[in-house]
């Protein structure tokens, strides 16, 4: 959607970049002194915009602005990055205290996080106001009807960026009482249910600007604004793009006299001649959008249209209309166009010289090659962009048959995730080039000299290629170099130490080796430096870092030669806000120089040769809402974590993940405190004493993790209240008592491993009745008893259960065939994945086995050592995608069923040491996959059959050892002619599981779209994927079919791109 264009009264203009400034022999009124002292209090600054806020001199402070004479604070300007972390305020509400601030006349809260508060009431006794500016700030509910007594303000912006933010209005009748107001933007605001919306433009007669985009508006909500006739001569700017109208245009559009601007955008416009009555009706229309609007060639080229209105259009967008095939020819009638979108039109053919055109939009389009972009012919275009179009030729140097330009004036020029082939040298030709992105394409070879040689190229990307060859000098404008993820190789150049202009330098996932050149730290201006995932080495030293007093972001993780050598005394002159070390080697232990880093929001240092205690000085640091300490030796308590404020408020995704240390002692009281941390990781460490009760507190839970630890005692019913918990491990520790029956209140639970505790009792009937989402369930190695719930037949999304090593007694329910997530693979949503340690430990082929990321494409069943009895159902063989069946070790008697055949997926078999009798079924040969099978020491009888994958079991008779009445290869012992192993008895015994398995056939294709949706509860954010361990043959085969990327919804927050 094209960026309104803001309209800021002269007045408002004069005063309006010199915050601070002249207000030197000025005397700060105590009184707005001390409203400012408490707002700044009652907020959480966690980049320390309002540090300049201390002393007697208010009027001095940064953001403020003081009048010359009495000393009132007439303009606070706190304006934020938000959703961008780099600077913002927090907090869940607007001090009152900004009430005492009567003189005010500017203030611009936009861009911070107020976590879904109201908009105070109080704004509305600020009767001075003519700017108010509260966008993307993250409030919520209606709009208090008290702004209405603002009749000064000429600005008012209550915009957001996004449909969730919750803004609302019931009636607008409030903007009547701004009678001088100029601009009013509600872009977001749902006005779906607002009564007077459509009366704003009569009631306020000085309104110029107008934006209600994404505002839910429908033809429900146009009334009177279709038929008034009333002359509207100050509207110069109306977006109304982006709701659901259709049909007749407003018959108020033709009243517009002066308009300029017009937003129409998702205006249904399919019917009738309606594109040549709208310019028609609006001549002095300069910027017209009509994105989405159902047009095709035939409604452009009307008879109808006024070829004289078209000449006034300077900027048209009509992307996301179904135009096809040839470039419309009336667009070629539009003599002062300069501005065109025809992005994701259809269009493939070749395009017209259109000589005053300076910007082009042709992305998502269906052009053959890019010479139909006109590229080389277009030589007056400033900027050029297509994107998402895979031309089907190479980009080659300029056609000799194609007219060429002596100059061309492109300055702008994108063409991602369109080229294939060697970047060619012909694009050196574009001499005034700023700008150049050609990411995500195929592009092959090495970075040309032409390409070097772009004297006022200031942004570069050619991320996401296969390029190959060292890194070029570049000239020294750029301000972003992008060259990640490609082949690159060598060192990094010590040339890139003279980019004096350089803000962002991105080398990381390439093949670089060598040293890190000093001259890096030259680079005053550089705000992000990301060379991770490389072959880099040597010592990185203070020289590295000397002039680089903007830093923000350092990312040289996965550099394991790479060695970070700083003094013990080191003050660095950065003030980061992303810090990652992660398997690199840092010396002279835990990083002293951190404790000076006050803005840090993100630390990630696991794999960094990191060993002994936290500091005790890091317990007084910030809380770090992303905090990654795993895979290290750290030792000792866990008390010293940063502890002060509340970081996690600033931040999308806070987690805190300390698995594979060596920390002991108890779990500390003031990790309850992240009441919105998404991700608890304190597994495979030496912890002890109870969960405490206040884990409750953390309600923002999806993934809590603290297997692998010397905890005990009961487990906390409090965990219940975490209703967003999607895994719960506490597998591996010295749990006794029975499970809580409130964890049963965990409705969005999909993993819950209680295994190797001390748990007893039964186990609970409310896991199938109330878990329905669960696809793991591991409670092994317990004391549990009783029988095994037919409750649990009812987890029909269950890919893995295990109950092994407990004394459950009775017999195998036949409801397991209900088990349907062991029958039809869903298309599951992998809830959160953080990297690396989310594991599910499985018994299989007799190897304990840790399964992290592979856990979705994992389907085993394990039963085994326990006292079950009877026979094994037949419904079990239905379970067609179980991997692992392992039923050994328990009291089962009777034959291994015969259609234990329709079980192909199966890979490992252990039916040993139980009372089964019969033959081994023949079918059993036609399982390909198995690779370990077990039925030793069983009364099993006849010959062992032969052939196809049992054929490469043979060398291991002790498989079959313990079955006396067993006999032919791999088994000494010789069949006699009277045995025939393709005798069966049981035949007609089976016959059922056959049935069964043509009904399960006949449902697949119904149940196959299942998964859309599922684990949609909490939603989750974009993470790197790292498999720690490849599981089975298959996984590789299915892995692009199952696995989907990771999702993040973390409420009322937006992350945006670093």
């Amino acid at each position: 959607m094209y960026q309104m264009h803001h309209y800021i009264p002269n007045h408002v203009t004069a005063t309006y970049t010199c915050l601070g400034v002249g207000n030197v022999s000025v005397l700060c009124s105590e009184k707005e002194r001390v409203a400012l002292l408490n707002f700044k209090h009652s907020i959480q600054d966690p980049f320390e915009m309002l540090s300049s806020w201390v002393g007697n001199e208010c009027c001095l402070w940064e953001g403020i602005q003081c009048d010359g004479v009495t000393g009132n604070v007439q303009r606070l300007h706190l304006k934020g990055d938000w959703p961008y972390p780099y600077n913002y305020l927090a907090g869940n509400k607007v001090s009152s205290s900004l009430a005492e601030l009567r003189h005010l006349k500017y203030l611009d809260l936009s861009g911070n996080d107020f976590q879904g508060s109201q908009i105070p009431e109080f704004i509305g006794s600020l009767k001075h106001l003519s700017y108010l500016n509260l966008s993307y700030a993250g409030f919520e509910g209606i709009i208090p009807p008290h702004i209405g007594n603002l009749s000064n303000l000429k600005v008012l912006d209550l915009s957001s960026y996004d449909s969730e933010n919750f803004l609302k209005a019931d009636d607008m009748a409030w903007a009547f009482g701004l009678s001088s107001l100029e601009l009013l933007n509600l872009s977001y605001v749902d006005l779906s249910g607002a009564q007077n919306w459509d009366m704003m433009l009569h009631m306020i007669p000085s309104l110029k600007e107008l934006s209600l985009s994404h505002c839910r508006l429908s033809n429900v909500n146009l009334g009177p604004f279709l038929n008034s006739s009333r002359i509207l001569p100050n509207i110069k700017h109306l977006d109304l793009g982006y709701n659901s109208f259709k049909g007749p245009l407003p018959f108020l559009l033709q009243n517009m006299t002066f308009l300029e601007f017009l937003d129409l955008s998702w205006f249904d416009l399919s019917l009738g001649s309606n594109f040549a009555k709208l310019l028609s009706m609006i001549p002095s229309l300069s910027e017209l959008h009509l994105s989405g609007c159902g047009l095709d060639k035939t409604r452009l080229s009307s008879p109808h249209l006024n070829y004289s209105t078209l000449s006034n259009i300077q900027h048209l967008d009509l992307s996301n209309n179904p135009l096809g095939g040839i470039f419309p020819s009336v667009l070629t009638n539009m003599s002062s166009l300069e501005v065109l979108d025809l992005s994701d039109t259809m269009l493939n053919s070749s395009l017209p010289i259109l000589p005053k055109l300076l910007e082009l939009h042709l992305s998502g389009n269906k052009f053959k090659q890019i010479e139909d972009v006109g590229i080389w012919r277009q030589g007056h275009l400033k900027q050029l962009s297509v994107t998402d179009n895979e031309f089907a030729m190479e980009m080659i140097d300029t056609p000799k048959n194609a007219s060429e330009c002596s100059i061309y004036a492109l300055e702008f020029l994108e063409l991602s995730r369109s080229l294939k082939g060697r970047i060619p040298e012909t694009l050196g030709r574009l001499m005034n080039l700023r700008h150049l992105d050609l990411s995500y394409n195929k592009l092959t070879g090495s970075i040309p000299e032409s390409v070097r040689g772009l004297r006022f190229l200031q942004v570069l990307d050619l991320s996401e290629n296969q390029l190959t060859g060292p890194i070029p000098e570049f000239l020294g404008n750029l301000t972003q170099l992008i060259l990640s993820y490609n082949q690159l190789n060598g060192s990094i150049p010590e040339s890139l130490g003279k980019l004096a202009a350089l803000t962002k330098l991105y080398l990381h996932s390439n093949l670089l080796d060598g040293t890190i050149p000093v001259s890096i730290g030259q680079l005053a201006k550089l705000h992000t430096l990301s060379i991770s995932n490389n072959s880099l080495e040597g010592a990185v030293t203070e020289a590295h870092f000397a002039n680089l007093s903007v830093l923000k972001l350092l990312d040289a993780s996965s550099n394991s030669k790479l060695t970070l050598n700083v003094s013990c005394g080191w003050i660095p002159p950065f003030q980061l806000i992303s810090l990652s070390l992660s398997s690199c080697k840092i010396g002279n232990g835990f990083p002293q120089w951190l404790r000076h880093q006050r803005k840090l929001k993100r630390l990630l240092l696991f794999n960094a040769t990191l060993s002994g205690p936290l500091p005790t000085w890091l317990q007084k640091m910030p809380i770090i809402s992303w905090l990654d300490l795993s895979h290290n030796k750290l030792s000792g308590s866990l008390k010293n974590l940063p502890n002060a404020g509340n970081g996690d408020a600033y931040w999308p995704l806070p987690l805190l993940l300390l698995e594979y240390n060596l920390f002991s002692g108890s779990i500390p009281r003031s990790l309850c405190r992240r009441t919105n941390l998404k991700g608890l990781d304190l597994s495979r460490n030496m912890l002890s004493g109870k969960i405490p009760n206040c884990v409750g507190n953390l309600q923002g839970l999806a993934i809590m993790s603290i297997s692998s630890n010397q905890l005990s005692g009961a487990i906390p019913s409090s965990i219940a209240l975490i209703s967003s918990l999607f895994w719960l491990n506490l597998n591996k520790n010295n749990f006794t008592g029975e499970v809580p029956p409130e964890l049963g209140n965990l409705q969005s639970l999909g993993v819950l491993d209680l295994g190797d505790n001390k748990l007893y009792g039964n186990i609970p009937n409310w896991i199938g009745k109330k878990l329905t989402s669960l696809v793991v369930l591991s409670l092994h190695k317990n004391n549990f008893t009783g029988r095994i719930p037919p409750s649990l037949c009812k987890n029909s999304n269950l890919q893995i259960l295990d109950l092994a090593y407990n004394n459950l007694t009775g017999t195998i329910p036949p409801c397991v065939g209900n088990l349907n997530g062991m029958v039809v693979s869903h298309l599951i949503y992998e809830h959160l994945d953080i990297d690396h340690d989310k594991n599910v430990i499985q018994v299989m082929k007799g190897v304990d086995l840790e399964y992290t990321t592979t856990w979705r494409i994992v389907y085993n069943m394990d039963l085994s050592s326990n006292k079950l009895e009877g026979e094994i159902p037949v419904e079990l063989t239905t379970l067609s995608l179980l991997v692992g069946l392992n039923l050994s070790n328990n009291h089962l008697r009777g034959g291994i069923p015969d259609s234990i055949g329709n079980m192909m997926k199966l890979e490992t078999l252990d039916f040993s040491k139980n009372k089964l009798s019969g033959s081994i079924p023949p079918s059993m040969a036609a399982l390909t996959f198995l690779s370990h099978l077990n039925l030793s020491h069983n009364n099993l009888s006849g010959q062992i059959p032969t052939g196809n994958q049992l054929q490469t079991l043979i060398d291991d008779p002790s498989i079959y050892a313990g079955n006396k009445h067993l006999c032919g290869p791999p088994l000494q012992n010789t069949c006699s002619n009277h045995q025939d192993s393709t005798t069966t008895t049981s035949k007609k015994k089976h016959k059922a599981a056959d049935e069964k398995m043509e009904v399960w056939l006949f449902y697949v294709d119904i149940m196959s779209g299942f998964g859309t949706g599922f684990w949609g509860v909490i939603g989750v954010l974009m993470f790197k994927k790292q498999w720690r361990h490849k599981l089975f043959m298959f996984a590789e085969e299915t892995m692009d079919k199952i696995y989907v990327a990771v999702v993040v919804r973390v409420a009322k927050f937006k992350r945006g791109r670093e």
